[in-house]
């Protein structure tokens, strides 16, 4: 007679070998403690990928970063997804108590903003492209300084002829203005307070008046 712990499941493991994997994995809130500390001590956010292939085998980290995202659930560190990774990162309502350490950081030219604009909502796309958005040609240094800033990256080539290179924005981008995704890249008001934009308006346009020079500041606008 075959022992009932040897025999296969729905998912064909059999009692045995289940018994032997719980036995590995460690209990779930510890998992959870894994997860936490790796978030912590790390500088850049943390991939799912990243999770499992740190944790002991038999663990599931998807299930024990879940666990602590409820955890932190209004606290003043949470659990935040930034594009494909997660991050330990401060509730955005206790920022203000963060401002005696912040670093005042050089303001991007307009061209750069520009530039870092249309490739935020036109990526992946070409050089060529982005100067026929913006109506004037694309320095080298331009695109060397946002390379430079991590903020973006070389994207596929076209296949088209020559096999230009695309630009697209950065994780590394999209963590900085605190975004899940490019989607979610803020408006004018935004970049104005964030210091990013000159509230001044453009020579030869009255007080009110929407900036649209070249057409472009309507890149800065939300996607509806």
């Amino acid at each position: 007679m075959t022992n009932s712990d040897d025999t296969p499941d729905a998912t064909g493991i059999s009692g045995e070998a289940r018994t032997e994997s719980l036995f590995d994995a460690p209990p779930l809130a510890e998992q959870e403690r894994m997860v936490e500390a790796v978030l912590f001590a790390s500088a850049d956010p943390v991939t799912l990928a990243d999770l499992t292939s740190r944790m002991p085998h038999g663990c599931n980290a998807k299930a024990a970063l879940e666990l602590l995202q409820r955890r932190y659930e209004g606290r003043g560190v949470r659990v935040v997804k930034v594009g494909e990774a997660w991050a330990l990162r401060t509730a955005p309502d206790l920022g203000y108590l963060m401002q005696k350490e912040t670093v005042e950081t050089r303001k991007l030219s307009r061209a750069a903003i520009e530039t870092l604009a249309i490739i935020a909502y036109h990526q992946p796309c070409t050089r060529a492209e982005i100067e026929e958005i913006r109506g004037v040609s694309v320095s080298r240094g331009t695109i060397d300084q946002l390379l430079e800033m991590e903020w973006i990256r070389f994207g596929r080539r076209r296949m088209s002829p020559g096999r230009p290179v695309t630009y697209v924005v950065t994780p590394g981008f999209l963590d900085h203005f605190g975004l899940e995704s490019a989607r979610d890249l803020p408006g004018v008001k935004e970049l104005r307070a964030a210091g990013l934009l000159e509230s001044r308006p453009v020579p030869g346009m009255g007080e009110g008046e929407e900036e649209d020079e070249d057409g472009q500041e309507d890149m800065f606008e939300d996607e509806s």
